[in-house]
């Protein structure tokens, strides 16, 4: 999976368990994740066997869940895929807009790994586009390599002032991790397709400060959309970045969305995913949920995204800062409308732990 800011990796696991326990008590087996991302956490469902709708606002994200939770490997397994995989990746390198942006006039990768993803992702469009679900798994493909020998912290905000010693590795295209069984990917707004799936269980991690996905990650959504985008700034943002905003990135906008989005659920159980750095109070986010069910709060210690371990950089790589503190408190939110499964997890309510337990 790639480096990604607000990334469940870790927690996971956890997430997992509190699901399970849902579908068990509940003998439900459809998931909808709305908020998607890098889809760490669709991913993690379907391999437990449930059928899973990954949602989400960027064109990227979109592309990553439609490989990794609605394709089939067994109709795209690996004997069909490496060869073209193969083919891809023995393409000569071609010096283009990308690299010249990416690579030169912001330093995001080294050159000979700038002209193979321009080259490869040339040659994806002109010859894989008929199959819109084989495209998805060569994009998450290149999208995964170049995650690998990026020189950044984690975020495409801005670029290390010295190359990062995995950039100077060679682009190298793997087969995805793809799961067997089908699954759905959809590209829209949470609030609007809340009310257009039908799921047993809703998964919510939705944005929690003013930093945006598409800000973060605008070099993945250039990739899968390759339009050659005019851009802004020192690291060549994308120019739709200033006005594809999401409510949730709002302090003043971010509650007033989550309780449309919660009057339009259709579900019969919500795990919330949040943290304390949000816009949010715990007790704010409780409140909410409380008006559509029963609620139930489940915490824990968490080490902050990597980023701020490293510490803060500008946009042209150089160290400007500190940051206050390495560890966070995650929270999972459990609203249902079952009784029986607030009793389950109600004795588990409010105890914040610090290392992996069911609850």
């Amino acid at each position: 999976m790639i480096k990604y800011i607000g990334s469940k990796r870790s927690l996971v696991p956890w997430i997992l368990n509190v699901v399970t326990t849902i579908s068990r008590i509940s003998q439900t087996k459809t998931v909808a994740d709305l908020f998607s991302g890098s889809a760490r956490v669709s991913h993690a469902l379907k391999s437990r066997g449930f059928y899973v709708i990954a949602n989400d606002f960027y064109h990227y994200a979109f592309t990553i869940a439609k490989a990794l939770v609605e394709a089939d490997q067994r109709e795209y397994p690996e004997e069909r895929l490496n060869p073209i995989l193969e083919r891809l990746s023995h393409l000569p390198p071609k010096r283009g807009w990308f690299t010249k942006a990416y690579c030169e006039e912001a330093r995001f990768f080294q050159a000979k790994n700038g002209e193979r993803i321009e080259a490869i992702r040339e040659h994806i469009e002109e010859h894989y586009a008929d199959d819109p679900t084989l495209k998805a798994i060569l994009l998450t493909s290149l999208i995964l390599a170049a995650d690998k020998v990026d020189s950044t912290t984690g975020v495409q905000m801005a670029y290390l002032k010295d190359w990062a010693p995995r950039s100077y590795n060679d682009l190298r295209l793997e087969y995805p991790p793809l799961l067997p069984g089908p699954g759905m990917a959809l590209l829209g707004d949470a609030i609007e397709i809340a009310e257009q799936v039908e799921a047993d269980i809703l998964y919510l991690d939705p944005p929690y400060n003013q930093h945006s996905y598409l800000g973060n990650y605008h070099i993945w959504e250039t990739i899968v959309l390759w339009d050659n985008p005019k851009t802004y700034g020192v690291v060549k943002k994308r120019e739709d970045v200033k006005h594809r905003k999401s409510p949730f990135n709002s302090r003043r906008l971010a509650k007033e969305a989550l309780s449309r989005l919660l009057s339009r659920a259709r579900a019969p159980h919500i795990v919330l995913s949040f943290n304390n750095e949000g816009f949010f109070t715990a007790q704010e986010i409780e409140s909410l949920l409380k008006e559509w069910g029963y609620v139930v709060r489940l915490s824990r210690k968490h080490k902050r995204y990597i980023g701020a371990v490293i510490g803060i950089y500008n946009p042209r790589g150089e160290k400007v800062g500190a940051t206050s503190h390495t560890e966070n408190t995650e929270f999972l939110f459990v609203a249902t409308h079952s009784h029986k499964v607030y009793e389950e997890f109600a004795p588990f309510s409010e105890r914040i732990v610090a290392q992996p337990s069911l609850f």
